[in-house]
């Protein structure tokens, strides 16, 4: 009989991380694990298509670590794990860790995971040491690009062999190219949430310094957040806002990646981007900020370029060498979405997903 596991998350739709985690419930192989997800808030249209794929959603209503709530929550999820023998919990984020790992170790005989899938330095500083203190009761830390490894090893302390590397992954079926030119526009683009980790502004100087190399260029940034008042009053300051797009948050993510020619990730911090990995795949010419896991997507010169955070001028560089050199652009297209095709698929990322879970839980 396949092994019932249980995928945690805060809620079911906010970004990367519970994008990742319900993917990975739908790709996994059903021969072996029976999915359940789990969260705290749930969405009916997450639900939807998560019950859709035959993933069954349960919801554990702990609004607040410090309510009654907390308690009755923990008492209803020890009782879900128990009737439905869930052998393996696995959290995908910082507040289902801080949760289910301690719930999970001291009330059940599952087998407890926890996720790093970002620089610690970005979570609440009141969350950091709770989660600091789930490195030692979860049986493994799983993480989703080298860096994070070495992070944990390094600053965190986290002993490498409670470490388990498992690459993000996206579904090709999705993201992919059509093979069909581009459109008659050129267009810079970025597909994020609007944050000040991701370092906006450094590209709003850049293509500043650029946009009179092509005629009708235009900057598109694509998504929401609470920078998106302060990035449009800097395009107003710059001279460039006739010149921006800003698009709210979509559900139409491979309209826009298949529109932009040069997609821009200028973040200050980063793991293992999502938003990098579909535009490679959808055909787009990348360049990256040159930290984190950007590196382990974008090797410069080969499968895209990469620049020094928050180097405005250095990503202009960037940008006028795609702009001006098209066979370039198209080279750079060519092997980046073969890298995504080759190794970052949903489907290779569930197979290590699931040789982990098997792992923990026949140990």
């Amino acid at each position: 009989m396949p092994w019932p596991v249980l995928l945690m998350a805060r809620v079911l739709e906010a970004g990367g991380s519970e994008r990742q985690m319900r993917e990975i419930a739908k790709a996994l192989d059903r021969s072996r694990f029976e999915p359940h997800v789990g969260c705290f808030r749930p969405q009916e249209s997450a639900r939807r298509e998560l019950e859709a794929a035959g993933v069954l959603v349960a919801h554990f209503p702990v609004h607040s670590f410090r309510s009654t709530a907390a308690i009755s929550g923990a008492f209803q999820f020890t009782r879900y794990i128990r009737r439905h023998k869930i052998r393996l919990i696995h959290a995908f984020d910082y507040p289902a860790a801080v949760f289910a790992v301690p719930v999970g170790r001291f009330l059940t005989s599952a087998a407890v995971l926890s996720s790093q899938r970002s620089h610690r330095g970005l979570i609440p500083s009141g969350y950091r040491r709770l989660i600091r203190a789930t490195d030692h009761l979860a049986n493994a830390v799983v993480v989703n690009c080298d860096f994070v490894r070495r992070h944990l090893e390094r600053d965190e302390g986290v002993p490498a062999g409670r470490i388990q590397l498992c690459y993000n992954g996206i579904d090709l079926d999705v993201f992919h190219s059509l093979g069909t030119p581009r459109a008659d526009s050129f267009t810079i683009g970025v597909v994020c949430v609007l944050r000040p980790e991701k370092g906006l502004p450094t590209l709003l100087d850049a293509f500043a310094r650029v946009r009179h190399l092509r005629t009708g260029m235009k900057l598109a940034m694509v998504g929401d957040g609470p920078m998106l008042e302060s990035l449009r009053a800097e395009a107003s300051r710059l001279g460039i806002a006739e010149d921006c797009i800003f698009a709210l948050s979509t559900a139409q993510v491979t309209e826009w990646l298949r529109r932009i020619d040069i997609f821009v990730l200028p973040s200050r911090s980063e793991a293992l981007s999502n938003a990098l990995m579909e535009a490679m795949a959808c055909g787009c010419a990348v360049v990256a900020s040159n930290v984190g896991g950007n590196p382990e997507l974008v090797s410069n010169g080969e499968t895209g370029l990469l620049f020094e955070p928050g180097d405005a001028a250095g990503l202009a560089a960037a940008l006028q060498s795609l702009i001006e050199n098209e066979s370039l652009r198209n080279r750079l297209r060519a092997a980046g979405a073969e890298l995504i095709r080759e190794r970052f698929s949903i489907r290779a990322s569930a197979e290590r997903m699931g040789e982990i879970y098997e792992r923990f839980i026949e140990s």
